[in-house]
């Protein structure tokens, strides 16, 4: 399946490369190329002359995500997606509302049914739109929208500012603070060993433990933060001036990133302000 869906985006590619875009005063950049609803036309029997097992809904789903990158990145031709080779793409099968069902304790999609690791009770919910997708160590996960009552959520009300920083990831201006944790650095032998020994499948079990380590350590610290305080202001770090220095792999470890994303969707499901000052430095810092 995820083959099909692979020659469905080189097939868009092709098809839309032949196009450019052009820069329009007072407009801006408008594609003169194919449209989503165009591609969609011109490739709708792609699955009877390559035979694919993939559902209708799969191709449509595929093109209109390609047309959405052609627009995000101001482009007509994206990277072809490779189904073997060093450059292989990783799985993927996106589908649309209705395509996927849950039948007998099994996910029933294109007429197959595929076991998963059920642990939310998918048996409670009504399927939307979602995909399968493979991660860098071959593993495949079923992601789904679901449709819930809303549950309005509120912080308490407390105001914070954080401060970035190597020693301390951050520092709170309430006196709490959170860690380093240096997650790569604990495991960095380990990984050596294994990159020395070629053993690929470790290296990448390695990789993704400290990736999942970060995130989970992040999430608790995010989620404290984001529910006793409705204003929240973090100040900015030159990190890609860092990242060139010897402090790369530290400012890589800490997560500054991440810690950022997951604070500023955070307030915004719990009501809450989320604000980090452009104009501050990092040597001025904030707390």
């Amino acid at each position: 399946m995820a083959f099909d869906v692979n020659q469905v985006w080189n097939a868009a590619n092709a098809d839309s490369a032949e196009f450019s875009w052009v820069a329009i005063p007072e407009v801006g950049y408008m594609n003169c190329g194919t449209s989503a609803f165009d591609l969609m036309n011109d490739l709708k029997g792609i699955r009877k002359q390559r035979g694919m097992i993939i559902d209708s809904t799969a191709v449509q789903e595929t093109i209109a995500v390609h047309a959405k990158a052609r627009k995000q990145f101001k482009k007509n031709k994206l990277k072809w997606r490779c189904s073997g080779g060093s450059k292989k793409a990783l799985g993927w099968i996106p589908f649309k509302s209705g395509a996927a069902k849950w039948v007998n304790g099994q996910v029933r999609y294109a007429g197959q049914y595929f076991k998963v690791w059920d642990s939310y009770g998918l048996s409670k919910f009504d399927f939307r739109s979602g995909c399968f997708s493979q991660d860098s160590r071959g593993r495949w996960y079923f992601n789904i929208v679901v449709q819930v009552e809303s549950v309005a959520r509120q912080a308490e009300g407390g105001q914070i500012g954080i401060d970035l920083g190597l020693k301390t990831t951050a520092t709170c201006s309430n006196g709490d603070s959170f860690a380093r944790q240096d997650y790569y650095r604990k495991l960095e032998l380990k990984l050596g060993k294994a990159q020395q020994a070629k053993n690929k499948k470790r290296v990448k079990a390695i990789h993704a433990k400290i990736k999942n380590t970060r995130k989970n350590a992040i999430h608790k610290f995010t989620n404290k933060i984001v529910r006793e305080n409705s204003l929240i202001v973090v100040g900015n770090v030159s990190s890609q001036k860092l990242a060139k220095t010897k402090m790369a792999k530290s400012v890589l470890d800490a997560g500054w990133f991440m810690l950022k994303t997951q604070l500023e969707y955070k307030s915004i499901a719990t009501q809450g302000v989320f604000i980090t000052p452009s104009a501050l430095s990092y040597d001025e810092g904030f707390g």
